[in-house]
């Protein structure tokens, strides 16, 4: 897995790329999320365009970030789920915990 950020329009995009497995790179993951938390960077968006496979670390990576984010007076959302991916969050009912947009502009706009 691959975590690349950018910054827009008041919200910090966390691009995910390949794999999100957990391990070592959940730690990356949640280093970054203290960091942007750290500098008052609150609006997160999470680009999973990228994201060809998830398994149940995956997801408790994102469980866990969701809780970093909301514990630090922030809020993050997912963008660009991926038919898997978006299968995955509707099977685990994860899909009614996370806001789930289809583009990262349109998330980008639910923080407006």
């Amino acid at each position: 897995m691959k975590v690349k950020q950018v910054e827009k329009y008041g919200a910090v995009i966390v691009e995910l790329k390949g794999n999100v497995m957990g391990g070592p790179e959940a730690q990356e993951f949640s280093d970054i999320l203290h960091k942007l938390l750290d500098e008052q960077k609150k609006n997160v968006i999470i680009d999973l365009s990228e994201t060809k496979f998830m398994n149940s670390s995956g997801l408790g990576m994102l469980i866990s970030g969701y809780t970093t984010v909301k514990n630090g007076g922030g809020v993050m959302k997912l963008a660009n789920a991926t038919e898997k991916i978006e299968s995955l969050l509707v099977i685990t009912k994860l899909i009614t915990i996370f806001e789930h947009y289809t583009s990262v502009d349109e998330a980008v706009e639910s923080f407006k």
